[in-house]
């Protein structure tokens, strides 16, 4: 059995990989977008999501699942066409939308996922 911790904090792993599958914690818009729409929002959170998982050898295409929360189901049709686009056609991984309050007010998404390490 293995395990790796990546980028290790007091409080958390920005990701733990076991066995070949690579848990993320949760990602938010960066600081730039955090006062924008939940398209920018959603967009910078992707962009956020694809350089943690080049970080760790994984990307888009290894995806198994993502469990995305909207602080208001309002914004869910504007995130989906987001996400559509981002998820490359025929690797959609296994999804959950939830809506839930944010851990800072400004924040209108944050997703985590799962993925595979390619090579592993």
């Amino acid at each position: 059995m293995t395990l790796q911790r990546h980028d290790t904090k007091a409080r958390m792993s920005r990701a733990v990989i076991h066995n070949g599958v690579a848990y993320l914690c949760g990602q938010v818009a960066g600081p730039e977008a955090r006062q924008g729409d939940i398209t920018a929002q959603t967009e910078s959170m992707l962009a956020r999501v694809d350089g943690l998982l080049a970080e760790i050898g994984s990307d888009r295409e290894h995806l198994l699942t993502a469990t995305v929360y909207l602080k208001d189901g309002g914004d869910f049709a504007a995130m989906n066409a987001v996400w559509d686009a981002w998820v490359p056609e025929g690797h959609a991984p296994a999804r959950t939308c939830v809506c839930a309050p944010m851990p800072a007010d400004e924040l209108r998404v944050e997703i985590t996922v799962t993925a595979l390490v390619k090579d592993a």
